[in-house]
């Protein structure tokens, strides 16, 4: 029984604590960092004021020295939701949260003014506006500034919409350097992965044509195949990976590659026209020369056949029935207002 009272006491006693972490808010602004001076408080909180008595918001300002073990999000919402920031019915209360010592600021939004002053519109106050301030150590002339954004914003629906637009026109120039950087970079991985799975095919195409001339073993033609295959198939994950990751960014589509590993089959029946073409190509090259004539080897190579066409350094060409050499092969590597957690963090 006694064990139960203790661990009843302080469990009570946590949750109290917990309950009182936050500041009780007096004041529109509430200074604890010093960060301010004292006229410079007094005019930024007469303004506050003058925005709940003009629109019925409220903009509060809270700056502290440190965090402690919580994050910045976290204690931006505790603290909001403890004061109640806003009115009762409305939630349209919106609270910056400086800290000094962490180098961090969250513009916290009630749930009332969400579809204003939205994730981005915050996000974007604090990036251009206060963070090159603090860079600078100019504490004061960012949060002053980035207040008067919100109480402008709030005050004048026009100038909001502005705003949002200018966002999403540098969204939409963001988003077109991007794609030309990822398409490039995609673009090379292709080129790459073309290379080696066009320089693979080849040698595929070659072991079938050294095969119906009897130059090839049967036997060792096809394990020179399914070496072939793998490189092959090193070459296409080059092709394949880029165009997966493309289609589920530009589709929004995260499951593109589920389909390839929840049928396995398909490797299998791919594998059928992969080698297919592949002997037909060597077999029409084959007739198309008219210099060689069908036969079939079981086990023997032709060493000197076999040198020349397969060696390490072996290229080929399509438009003849010899190789050349050419480089080896590698691998590549308030007021009863409430928050549920809108708003937008920075640090500097």
């Amino acid at each position: 029984m006694l064990k139960k009272t203790i661990f009843l006491f302080l469990l009570v006693t946590f949750y109290a604590n917990a309950q009182e972490q936050y500041y009780e808010l007096r004041d529109f602004v509430t200074d604890s960092a010093g960060i301010f001076t004292a006229s410079q408080t007094a005019d930024l909180n007469q303004r506050l004021v003058a925005l709940e008595e003009n629109t019925t918001n409220q903009l509060v300002i809270v700056t502290i020295e440190g965090l402690g073990f919580d994050t910045i999000e976290s204690y931006a919402n505790g603290l909001f939701n403890q004061n109640k920031i806003g009115q009762e019915g409305k939630d349209n209360g919106l609270l910056i949260l400086f800290s000094e010592l962490d180098r961090e600021v969250r513009i916290e939004v009630g749930y009332g003014l969400e579809p204003y002053i939205t994730d981005a519109v915050a996000s974007r106050i604090i990036r251009n506006t206060m963070i090159p301030n603090f860079k600078e150590e100019a504490y004061f002339t960012g949060i002053n500034e980035a207040s008067n954004q919100l109480i402008e914003f709030l005050n004048d629906p026009s100038a909001l919409e502005e705003f949002k637009k200018e966002i999403a026109d540098e969204d939409s120039k963001e988003k077109l350097y991007m794609n030309i950087f990822l398409g490039m970079f995609f673009s090379i991985f292709i080129g790459v992965g073309s290379f080696f799975f066009l320089k693979s095919y080849v040698n595929v195409i070659e072991v079938f044509r050294g095969v119906f001339i009897g130059k090839l073993g049967l036997l060792p033609g096809v394990f020179m195949l399914l070496a072939g295959l793998f490189s092959s198939i090193f070459g296409l994950v080059f092709i394949i990976v880029p165009l997966i990751i493309g289609y589920s960014i530009y589709m929004s589509n995260s499951q593109a590659a589920a389909f390839i590993f929840d049928e396995p089959s398909l490797i299998l029946w791919l594998l059928l026209p992969f080698f297919g073409i592949a002997a037909i190509v060597a077999f029409i090259k084959l007739k198309i020369s008219g210099k060689e004539d069908l036969s079939i080897s079981w086990i023997k190579n032709d060493k000197s056949y076999y040198r020349k066409t397969f060696s390490s350094s072996g290229t080929h060409s399509f438009s003849s029935g010899s190789s050349s050499s050419g480089g080896s092969s590698s691998s590549f590597s308030g007021g009863g207002g409430s928050s549920g957690g809108g708003g937008s963090s920075g640090s500097w």
